[in-house]
């Protein structure tokens, strides 16, 4: 019974009134009258409801158990809520109203939620009805009795057996009578046996198993809850025998109905389940409401109310009941109540806290208590808001539509794909590979040769070169597993710009990067050439990442690099970049924050390290190389007037192009007001004021306008500029043979190069000398199963390129820092596995600074040390080289002019050669 409240005063009869109806015998004790209208607070309250109910289309919202305190005087919210939510037209809310003071039968929580599952199952709410498996089976496991000798001869187990069997629809009829006479006669009768009986039998014994994935969910799941301690049955049988009348009196009975109430909730979890597969899933656009009157402290409603904050919080789970509890007194796990205007705002207060408060399983984690405000008693004029309707549902949910709507996702999805991939640009299902269509550019990255970056005609090296990388990778970890694991094994991203560049068919554009791709090819073959028994030795993985043409999509490419680096423990650092822009900036920015270093073999643009901490530079700044021009134009040379001219490549700026203005910066501090002319030069333009200039004229552009440059001084004919100095730049177009043959023939070029420790002729005299470093490098880079072609063999063979050794240094100062880590880590065990977590990449850092902070990193182009303030190398190698006649391709350069050190000691500065 409802506790004694104090009746407030009725209202006189309206003339649309019905006549009153005579008591009857079974009549509940009557409510006591109450006042027309909302009680003060009701708005609130129903937009509250309105809230909660409406399901939103993302994700499902946590429900709490709303406790309305019954206020002395006002409306009555019990007959405000039926209204609500039960006199909709269309598509209602689905919806169970008990009124506990009318209701003496149910008694327990088991009858209640009985009550709850009937009315809760009706087909009336405009939608399909809520099925209910898990809950109807432990229900029905209760009112089984169990006893031998009861409904045929067997045991207990056997009567359940059967029981059972027949509940799920196999019940036993009359088989019809087959002749025997015949051998067809006694097979149909062995085939129909089979049919009607052991077939059935076994799929149920199957099923009750819960070892085969497709079937038996039911009975699985209750082996898997938590309650009564499903795994000491050891099978389903056992456990529903335990549930069974009799059997059931050794267990808790707050267990038990906990172990009913969260099958009932598990129902409900499973009928608003969202399926992209199952649109009628998607139907469902309100959550079910369970209005409970009546009400009373230590009662079956408040019982129900807290097993079901208990279940919520042992189990973890949510589920999609929203619980409206009426009473005369707030509970006593949450005396303190809030008045019906603060609904919202108690609802966004408990909303905030329910995480923390059902971890700590507070008995009160999941209530909202409310009461109507008591300073003001009298009910708001105004008519009863109008009955919730459940909103409908998406068009896409409708059953006509299923069919459309998958073609028109479908027609998206190709769409789409489309625009995202193409057919040398898609995601892979084997390695690492993740790859994007950015304005026609494959972005991304892969270490397998599923995808190989650049297509174009004419680019069959670079290509070939990620094969043979890719080729390697599968070797380093057959090795490595072959090792037991015990090799240090790290992965180096190749950041590089392997798209984008116009070219033509027999025209190579990728070079600087196919060169340092070689660089890392020749690192890792190195490697995997170490003894099966070095187990110190390092194991070099290699993923090669695009960034697009001018490194225009380095931000998109980092941000895929980023997520690999936070699956990969392995990932330890990048190399590449290729282009000093205000786009590589800003991804060293990025790999920055990340926490990736970076090893840049050829960047060279000033200021590059202020953009990273973990930067470091392998080739020298621009500084150096604009006072080694300058010094030579002085001292050899011996002019005193300088032109220069810029470019800075197709849709770039000086602003964007780091390197060239930097460079420019560079010489214009450097020659001063020996420097007449400062000038951009673009395509097309004429030269001829610069035909017999006696002074130095210095291209400090990009190599892709550098042909043009020299087409535009073929107009000179026999009188070119004197002194034509290039930047190292113009090096890519110096390995490009398809560029030099249309080169003017009378022209001499200078220019500068970062590499002239690693040409095949100071290879092979550091190898007579006893280098090691150089002379293991020459090796590698002859070998016949690496580079196509090998280089240096056979006293000739093709040049190294510029920019092969600098990678292969970049990536071997990485290598060795790991190496130098793991041989401190497994100082007291030298056997024992490598683990990828013991090592960071800022600790790699770290380490290659440490090494070298002394003497230096012995590099093959010259050796690498470092300010302690700055990711620049310090008196690093630089050099000029000259060639007389350009489109002679197979005459060698040669050096004029060099500045920095070669293998260590104090910098003997800029020199003659």
């Amino acid at each position: 019974m409802r506790e004694p409240v104090t009746p407030p005063p009725p209202r006189p009869p309206a003339a649309d009134d019905p006549p009153p109806r005579p008591p009857a015998a079974d009549d509940p004790l009557p409510r006591p009258p109450t006042a027309d209208g909302p009680p003060v607070g009701g708005t609130e309250l129903l937009a509250l409801l309105t809230r909660l109910l409406r399901r939103p289309r993302r994700d499902d919202r946590r429900l709490p158990v709303l406790w309305l305190v019954r206020a002395v005087t006002g409306g009555d919210p019990g007959l405000l809520l039926r209204r609500f939510v039960g006199r909709g037209a269309g598509r209602q809310v689905p919806h169970a109203v008990v009124d506990l003071a009318a209701r003496p039968d149910l008694a327990d929580v088991p009858a209640l939620l009985r009550e709850l599952r009937r009315q809760l199952s009706l087909e009336a709410f405009g939608a399909t009805r809520l099925r209910f498996r898990h809950y109807p089976l432990a229900d029905w496991l209760m009112q089984q009795t169990l006893e031998v000798g009861v409904d045929g001869a067997g045991s207990g187990r056997a009567n359940l057996v059967r029981r059972l069997r027949d509940r799920r629809g196999q019940r036993a009829v009359e088989e019809p009578q087959v002749s025997g006479e015949s051998g067809v006669g006694t097979a149909l009768q062995v085939l129909l046996w089979l049919l009607r009986r052991a077939v059935p039998s076994v799929v149920f014994r199957i099923a009750v198993s819960g070892r085969v994935p497709v079937v038996g969910g039911q009975y699985r799941w209750f082996m898997r809850q938590q309650y009564l301690a499903p795994r000491q049955s050891v099978t389903f049988l056992g456990f529903a025998e335990r549930l069974t009348a009799g059997w059931r009196g050794g267990e808790q009975p707050a267990q038990v109905d906990k172990l009913l109430l969260h099958a009932f909730l598990e129902d409900l979890r499973q009928a608003y389940r969202r399926r992209v597969w199952r649109p009628g899933d998607w139907r469902r656009t309100a959550y079910p409401v369970l209005l409970l009157d009546g009400v009373t402290v230590g009662g079956v409603g408040h019982t129900l109310v807290r097993l079901l904050n208990d279940v919520r919080n042992e189990t973890g789970r949510n589920d999609p009941l929203l619980v409206v509890a009426l009473a005369a007194a707030p509970p006593p796990e949450l005396p303190a109540t809030r008045p019906l205007r603060e609904a919202d705002e108690a609802y966004d207060e408990w909303a905030e806290a329910v995480s923390e408060t059902r971890r700590l399983r507070r008995p009160a984690a999941w209530l909202v208590v409310l009461h109507p405000d008591a300073d003001d008693a009298t009910p708001p004029p105004g008519a009863v808001p109008p009955a919730l309707v459940a909103p409908d549902p998406p068009w896409w949910s409708r059953r006509f539509l299923p069919a459309a709507v998958v073609l028109v996702l479908l027609a998206g999805v190709g769409v789409w794909a489309d625009s995202r991939w193409t057919t040398d640009c898609h995601p892979a299902l084997t390695g690492q590979v993740r790859v994007r269509l950015i304005a026609k550019e494959c972005v991304g990255y892969s270490d397998h040769a599923a995808q190989v970056f650049n297509s174009e005609p004419g680019q069959e090296r670079l290509r070939a070169v990620q094969r043979r990388i890719f080729a390697q990778n599968r070797a380093a970890e057959e090795v490595w597993r072959r090792s037991d694991h015990r090799r240090p094994y790290l992965t180096v991203v190749y950041l590089g710009t392997l798209t984008g560049n116009r070219t033509r068919a027999d025209e190579e554009s990728y070079v600087s990067e196919r060169e340092e791709l070689e660089g890392l090819a020749t690192a890792q073959y190195a490697l995997l050439k170490e003894s099966a028994a070095a187990d110190g030795a390092a194991l070099l993985h290699v993923v090669v990442a695009n960034g697009g043409r001018q490194m225009r999509h380095a931000g998109p490419a980092v941000a895929m690099l980023e997520e690999l680096a936070d699956d990969d423990p392995t990932v330890l650092g990048v190399v590449g970049l290729v282009e000093s822009r205000a786009s590589t900036a800003s991804a060293l920015r990025e790999l920055n924050r990340v926490g990736l270093p970076v090893l840049a073999p050829t960047l060279s643009a000033d200021g590059m390290s202020e953009n990273s901490s973990l930067y470091l530079q392998v080739s020298a700044p621009n500084a150096d190389q604009a006072r080694m021009i300058e010094v030579y134009a002085r001292q050899v040379l011996r002019v005193t007037g300088a032109h220069v001219y810029y470019t800075t490549g197709e849709g770039s700026s000086l602003a964007e192009d780091l390197y060239v203005g930097t460079l420019v910066d560079g010489l214009r501090q450097r020659f001063g007001t020996r420097l007449t002319r400062l000038a951009e030069w673009s395509v097309g333009q004429r030269l001829t004021s610069e035909c017999g200039y006696p002074g130095v004229l210095v291209f400090a552009g990009r190599w892709s306008e550098f042909d043009g440059f020299l087409r535009a001084l073929k107009e000179c004919g026999g009188n070119p500029p004197r002194h034509l100095v290039g930047d190292d730049s113009v090096n890519r177009y110096m390995a490009n043979p398809g560029l030099r043959v249309s080169a003017p023939g009378n022209l001499p070029v200078t220019y500068v190069s970062k590499a002239t420790l690693a040409t095949c002729a100071a290879l092979r005299a550091a190898q007579a000398a006893g280098d090691d470093a150089r002379g293991s490098f020459l090796t590698w880079i002859g070998a016949p199963d690496l580079l196509d072609p090998p280089r240096c063999r056979d006293g000739a063979g093709a040049p190294v390129g510029e920019r092969v050794s600098l990678a292969y240094d970049a990536a071997m100062m990485m290598v060795r820092a790991v190496e130098s880590l793991a041989a401190r880590l497994r100082h007291a065990d030298p056997g024992r596995r490598w683990d990828p977590h013991a090592v960071n990449p800022v600790g790699v850092h770290a380490e290659v600074l440490r090494q070298n902070a002394a003497a230096g990193y012995p590099g093959v182009a010259g050796v690498i040390r470092y300010a302690p303030d700055s990711g620049d190398p310090v008196a690093k190698r630089l050099a000029l080289l000259r060639v007389a006649r350009v489109p002679d391709v197979a005459a060698e350069p040669v050096e004029v002019f060099r500045c920095g050190s070669a293998d260590g000691g104090p910098d003997p500065g800029c020199r003659p050669v």
